[in-house]
């Protein structure tokens, strides 16, 4: 993955993070915001039911408490009491009591619990209201609520009961009014909020009126039911959240611990889901314009940072191809101009560097070739020298002998010539190594033959050659001669790590791309520092020899297009690895 690609997707995940973040944030803030709001409303609607509830509950036993208190009343007791009173007289007294007292439920009942009169249900005449004579302390009782029996109908009425005592004979009045769509109406709605009311067994009033659909709040009225106490409950009416309702219901209790009803106060929550989602619309759109951003960002970016920077790359890449002259173009004076100006600046002393150390090496090995050429031909020229002097010698004081010494002193010239000859001619071949001629060769086969040159060497030193070729090595194109001649010398160089005997491993494997060449010995071993300098041409660590073989070997190695590595520890022995394409 570029940078530049990096650069967007951090830009991208920034801006989606932030957003995301933000706006899970302001929708939590703006949910509590609305949740309180509500609450608060609901709140203050449930205290205006309680004043209210208390207001009427005031008045209806007010209403009743005149009507027990009022002359006509008392003189109806009164005549009723009588041994030969007659109820039915009075019979329709109850409406227009009723009616002038504002009471949608009044009836006058007897001591023995018949009612006498009853004004939203005349025909009631007679029947018995036995729950009525079951209490004696009526004039101290708060309204409560009952259900009333209507022709038609039930409803939820709120009822006070008072007691006319006269001589012997009592008469109890039942007044009160319904909780109906008119008890609804009195209350102040803030806008989005609606009051219900249900009574039992399964109505539920607003005030426009029944409502037929009441299904969605069969759980919350059977909550309340249940726990006799309020309840708050989202109510999904269909049609998606906009159309949700937060209702708290307030449970409506008989004198006997009954459930009368509930009073439910719904909160539509319409304006909480389009400003959701008017929030969530704003984070499409702030996201979207963050990936603008992001991407202008990304183009200015790639402009000031990652062009510069590719072209850095571009030049440390051909400073690694061994291209020192290697210069990027300076743009601004910013950390990365910079870099720039040091990265050219570094190239330059790189390159200086790099002719000093030419120049160094250079020096080195003439000095290093003229010490081993001098140490070579010092050998040969020291007995030259004493065959000469020993001519002379003989010529002049044994001219008799001359012959005889002439004759041995010319063999043994001859052999020391031979000898310049040959360290003239190493010296030679290493410095006119020819390019190699390329031809299929088996690997394998070139190994075997190699080895082969060495048996009787081997034997004789005491070494155990371990032989571990491999079945999957392909041919390879080398020039056969060059390539036995490197494995010749790597073995010479083993065997001359193993004056004592030791074990010879010799390996070839396939390789990704290539195959491979291994060779190990258990000699004495090699430091680091001998390592490093093992391939110098003329460096050796023997007393004999003129430090090219295995100078030879790495130009071979490397005139195939290969590479050759050491691996060796004191006393540990030493593997030499040859990679070939």
């Amino acid at each position: 993955m570029t940078f530049r690609t990096r650069l967007l997707l951090l830009f991208l995940l920034t801006v989606v993070v932030v957003v995301l973040v933000a706006g899970a944030i302001v929708s939590a803030a703006t949910r509590r915001a609305f949740e309180r709001m509500d609450a608060q409303r609901v709140a203050a609607l449930v205290a205006q039911f309680g004043r209210e509830f208390a207001r009427r509950s005031h008045d209806i036993a007010q209403r009743v408490q005149d009507i027990a208190t009022a002359d006509s009343t008392l003189s109806l007791a009164i005549n009723l009491g009588r041994p030969d009173a007659e109820p039915a007289a009075y019979v329709n007294d109850a409406q227009p009591l009723a009616a002038a007292h504002n009471l949608d439920f009044l009836e006058l009942v007897s001591a023995s619990g018949a009612i006498v009169s009853s004004a939203q249900w005349p025909a009631r005449f007679g029947y018995q209201e036995d729950w009525v004579t079951q209490r004696d302390n009526w004039n101290a009782t708060n309204p409560f609520l009952r259900r009333e029996d209507l022709p038609t109908d039930q409803a939820l009425a709120l009822i006070a009961v008072r007691v006319v005592n006269v001589a012997d004979s009592k008469l109890y009045v039942i007044g009160g009014a319904a909780l109906d769509r008119d008890f609804l109406a009195s209350f102040t709605l803030p806008a989005g909020m609606r009051a219900l009311l249900y009574r039992e067994p399964a109505a539920v009033i607003s005030t426009a009126g029944p409502l037929q659909d009441t299904a969605a709040l069969k759980p919350l009225i059977d909550d309340v039911r249940a726990k006799r106490g309020e309840v708050t409950r989202t109510i999904a009416w269909g049609g998606g959240a906009i159309h949700d309702e937060a209702f708290h219901a307030i449970p409506l209790i008989g004198p006997d611990k009954g459930f009368m009803g509930a009073f439910l106060v719904g909160s539509s929550r319409a304006e909480q889901v389009r400003f959701e989602r008017f929030l969530g619309n704003m984070q499409l759109l702030v996201a979207a314009g963050g990936i603008g951003l992001a991407l202008l960002l990304t183009l200015w970016t790639t402009r000031r940072i990652t062009r510069p920077v590719e072209a850095l790359a571009a030049g440390a890449r051909q400073v690694a191809g061994g291209d020192w002259t290697a210069q990027v173009n300076v743009h601004g004076n910013d950390e990365i101009g910079q870099l720039a100006v040091a990265f050219n600046q570094m190239t330059r002393q790189l390159l200086e560097q790099r002719e000093r150390l030419v120049q160094t090496e250079r020096v080195a090995a003439w000095r290093e070739l003229a010490r081993r050429l001098a140490h070579e031909l010092k050998n040969p020229l020291f007995p030259l020298q004493i065959t000469v002097e020993n001519l002379q010698r003989a010529r002049e004081t044994h001219p008799e002998q001359f012959d005889e010494v002439f004759r041995e002193s010319t063999a043994t010239l001859l052999g020391e010539l031979a000898k310049l000859r040959g360290i003239v001619g190493r010296f030679s071949d290493f410095a006119r190594m020819p390019p190699p001629e390329r031809e299929t060769v088996d690997l394998n086969g070139l190994v075997r033959d190699s080895l082969k040159l060495f048996d009787a060497q081997m034997a004789a030193a005491g070494v155990t050659l371990r032989l571990e070729l491999g079945a999957g090595v392909r041919a390879i194109q080398a020039d056969p001669n060059q390539l036995g001649r490197a494995v010749q010398n790597l073995v010479l160089n083993a065997l001359d790590a193993m004056p004592s005997g030791g074990t010879l491993t010799v390996r070839t494997s396939a390789r990704e791309g290539g195959v491979r060449f291994e060779i190990a010995d258990t000699g004495q071993g090699l430091t680091p520092e001998e390592c490093r300098r093992l391939f110098t041409p003329y460096y050796t660590t023997k007393t004999h020899g003129t430090g090219l073989g295995l100078a030879i070997v790495q130009s071979v190695v490397s005139d195939h297009g290969g590479k050759i590595t050491v691996e060796s520890q004191p006393g540990q022995g030493a593997c030499f690895t040859i990679d070939l394409v």
